[in-house]
């Protein structure tokens, strides 16, 4: 059975996730792609042109789960996207556990390590993390209709504000290898600084 481009073309990217996520973008080459994805290194040529674009394709195929799983807790529960969206993080956490706290993000690490050097990689970079603000951004200016999140905090702030703890909890988890950093991210922010008080 010949397997589809498509096929081919997702497997190296999933590959590719992997390995950069695992041992970083200056660490790893296109052989090490090909030999994982079982194909060549000339086959790799036919999908992408270099080791940058490739990467820049990897980032958008990585982010791409997360913003479908988002969207589906927000399609759930569109009576409380708050709830969505601790719901979304709960779950989260709990697969980061299972998986022994590797890896963190491939956003964050690919951030620090090309982030200022590959121009292609930063516009790749800044894309997906505003595609994943944004959708934050609207769950929490939908929550703030609701009556569930503060009002006197923007919404575009307290998006920012989830993006970037995030990255920072992942951080941490690394070192400590723990999912507390995690568990008080979710607890600090979406449990206490953004809902709405009782007076």
């Amino acid at each position: 059975m010949k397997i589809s481009k498509q096929i081919k073309r997702n497997n190296l990217l999933d590959q590719g996730v992997h390995l950069l996520m695992t041992h970083g973008y200056h660490a790893v080459g296109i052989n090490e792609v090909a030999k994982a994805a079982q194909v060549s290194k000339g086959s790799f040529y036919s999908y992408f042109d270099s080791k940058e674009a490739f990467a820049v394709e990897t980032i958008s195929h990585y982010i791409e789960p997360f913003i479908q799983l988002l969207k589906q807790h927000i399609e759930r529960s569109p009576e409380d996207t708050l709830a969505a969206l601790k719901n979304y993080y709960t779950e989260l956490i709990i697969a980061i556990a299972k998986n022994g706290y590797k890896g963190g993000c491939l956003l964050g690490n690919m951030m620090g390590e090309v982030g200022d050097t590959s121009e292609l990689c930063n516009q790749a970079l800044k894309s997906a993390v505003e595609r994943y603000r944004l959708l934050q951004y609207k769950a929490l200016l939908q929550a703030q209709t609701q009556g569930t999140v503060r009002q006197d905090r923007s919404a575009e702030m307290m998006a920012n504000l989830l993006v970037n703890n995030w990255q920072g909890a992942l951080l941490r988890m690394k070192i400590e290898q723990s999912v507390q950093p995690l568990e008080e991210f979710c607890e600090t922010l979406l449990g206490d600084y953004f809902i709405v008080k009782e007076t």
